[in-house]
């Protein structure tokens, strides 16, 4: 399985071998094995810039993911799912309110970013929304033992 996973911060430790880990398995569970993707690890000022620049939000925020599946260009390399950028400052901080542990916000924003490439939208609409929180919680649950909410 084709995965890319980088960090370019270094104010907080990721385990790029777990999260290589979490993602074969989150792949395996939606039939989504052998597909390319790459997750990229910043701080909320770099995250803070792609979110204003792609998508006309000028602050931080978790997650975004950048379909390759979807759009004019999708047919060009069916097996690329395309890329997701995490903040660990907003990670760490929505794990600290959340009370979850950082790895485990962090396995939840994969499987967030991840069905995002394949299609889930919690944006479009509500039904699209508790659509993608059912899926979110049965992948978090499958990989994790526990419910979120």
């Amino acid at each position: 399985m084709p995965v890319l996973v980088k960090n370019q911060q270094e104010k907080i430790k990721v385990d790029v071998p777990r999260v290589r880990n979490c993602l074969s398995r989150i792949l395996k569970k939606i039939n989504c094995e052998g597909k390319e993707l790459s997750v990229l690890f910043v701080d909320d000022t770099a995250i803070t810039e792609i979110n204003k620049e792609y998508l006309s939000r000028d602050r931080p925020t978790n997650v975004i993911a950048f379909s390759m599946i979807e759009g004019e260009f999708c047919n060009i390399n069916p097996h690329v799912l395309g890329d997701i950028v995490i903040s660990v400052d907003t990670a760490l901080k929505d794990a600290e309110m959340e009370g979850l542990s950082f790895e485990d916000e962090i396995d939840y924003l994969l499987i967030h970013g991840i069905l995002h490439l394949i299609g889930y939208d919690h944006e479009a609409s509500e039904s699209e929304a508790v659509k993608m929180k059912m899926k979110e919680q049965e992948l978090f649950f499958d990989l994790k033992g526990y419910l979120i909410d």
